[in-house]
């Protein structure tokens, strides 16, 4: 059966605000609909499945060329994932750098953070951050 859907109830289905949609249009994401009469915007179940790859893969941060580009790997499935394998480790690298990253903030903010002082001329997080030197890492 086929489903013949508007933009907002696309937008219900896939959790992805009407606006998000029209941009991921313009960007060439989302293959722009067919129209109505009245120039309304009509989508199927082949628009709603891109739509919830896309929504998922923005979810786990994945940026928009590389949407772009698992996208267009899906549409060969006869093809090795190698490409697809390597877009997924580029991204959990960079994503592992972020979590290190924010775990030497964490800490640093930490420590500062348990500041005792009982006056701004003496608290800890005034002075460092007024005094990276003062810092026990970089970050």
């Amino acid at each position: 059966m086929k489903i013949v859907i508007s933009i907002g109830d696309l937008a219900r289905r896939t959790g992805v605000k009407v606006p998000t949609i029209r941009y991921y249009e313009q960007m060439g994401l989302v293959t722009p609909p067919d129209r109505t009469d009245g120039n309304q915007r009509r989508y199927g179940r082949a628009d709603i499945e891109r739509l919830s790859f896309i929504r998922h893969a923005r979810d786990l941060g994945f940026s928009l060329d590389a949407v772009r580009d698992l996208l267009r790997l899906a549409e060969h499935p006869e093809r090795s994932c190698a490409d697809a394998d390597e877009i997924a480790a580029r991204h959990l690298a960079t994503i592992t750098a972020k979590i290190a990253k924010l775990t030497r903030l964490e800490a640093e903010l930490r420590r500062f953070a348990a500041c005792k002082a009982d006056t701004i001329s003496d608290c800890a997080v005034i002075e460092s951050l007024a005094d990276h030197a003062l810092c026990h890492g970089e970050h």
